[in-house]
């Protein structure tokens, strides 16, 4: 009985030496059919160019979009690439314009200066307007632009002083050739030949007042002198200056220059009939618009030197009162 003992039991070590090596706690790798397969990170590129060439992710044997090799480790995740292409950014902006500087002057009489203003305005139309008109009709206008060139020539001291005064030597020396040609040439300075594209020497703008501002000597304030019109003590200054360089001053007495004067003023008057009608429609305060465009208009010539020719055929009249003999050569700056 003994042995019938012993192979009982060596039969059931190797039954259970046979179990234990097909049980479930065997070191095998395969997954238990209800557990879901690992995670696996997979990096699909929308492009080939986002994703560098030697990235362990994906290999580049793949086909069809499938993934051969997949790195154990996860790959870095591609940043989004901006356009370097300004164009596409369609980026608006607006730039900054530069506006032109505002000149301003102080109008401490401006009650008195609007009161010399409007006498100035019915003196124009009720008095020098309805005499330019009907001088306008008698005098042919060749005869009216010789009467204006010879005001102008016999003026040429005063711009010819003003250029030297203001180191313009080469100015001053145009405004005396042109003075020159203009009186032998243009009998008397009736007719203007040194404007001439042959000869070419247009007026060499310069008056005292525009000295003394070269001078650095500010308008101060503003002055709105009956008759006389837009002024400051400067200019005002430097028309008393000017005075002593024209020659009628030391020819005629004064009587006779204010009837002069007078001529002068009609004549240039009938050239620029509706010049300053048109600048006092367009005004909301013509008022201030006169004494506006007069401070800029005086501040271009002191920075200019003279500045831009003036439009041939007008008188250059900027008020009813300031109508400044400017021939067609004139370099003179017009607002």
């Amino acid at each position: 009985m003994k042995w019938i003992k012993q192979s009982v039991l060596l039969l059931f070590l190797l039954i259970q030496g046979f179990g234990c090596a097909h049980g479930p706690h065997s070191g095998s790798s395969s997954t238990p059919s209800g557990e879901p397969p690992p995670y696996e990170q997979v990096v699909v590129a929308s492009s080939p160019d986002t994703i560098p060439p030697d990235s362990p992710a994906v290999s580049p044997e793949s086909e069809g979009g499938k993934t051969d090799n997949v790195s154990d480790s996860p790959a870095p995740l591609a940043s989004p690439e901006i356009p370097s292409n300004s164009d596409n950014l369609n980026l608006d902006y607006v730039e900054e314009e530069k506006t032109p500087e505002k000149v301003g002057i102080a109008d401490p009489l401006e009650p008195f200066n609007r009161a010399m203003f409007h006498f100035n305005d019915k003196l124009y139309f009720w008095a020098l307007k309805p005499v330019a008109q009907g001088y306008g009709k008698v005098v042919p206008e060749v005869a009216r632009v010789g009467v204006r060139n010879f005001f102008s020539n016999i003026a040429s001291p005063i711009r010819i002083v003003n250029c030297v005064l203001q180191a313009r030597f080469v100015d001053a020396v145009k405004e005396l050739g042109r003075f020159a040609v203009n009186t032998v040439g243009g009998i008397g300075g009736l007719m203007d030949p040194a404007s001439d594209n042959a000869v070419n020497l247009p007026m060499q703008d310069a008056d005292f007042g525009q000295t003394l501002g070269v001078y650095g000597l500010g308008q101060g304030f503003y002055i709105n002198w009956p008759i006389w019109g837009p002024s400051s003590p400067r200019d005002t200054v430097g028309r008393i200056g000017d005075a002593f360089l024209h020659p009628f001053t030391y020819l005629f007495e004064l009587d006779v220059l204010i009837g002069i004067k007078a001529y002068e003023t009609v004549n240039a008057t009938s050239l620029a009939i509706g010049d300053y009608e048109s600048l006092k429609d367009a005004a909301v305060d013509p008022y201030v618009a006169f004494r506006d465009a007069y401070v800029q208009y005086r501040l271009n010539k002191v920075k200019t030197g003279g500045g831009k020719p003036a439009p041939s055929g007008t008188g250059g009249a900027i008020s009813p009162a300031i109508t400044e003999v400017r021939p067609s050569g004139s370099t003179e700056d017009e607002e």
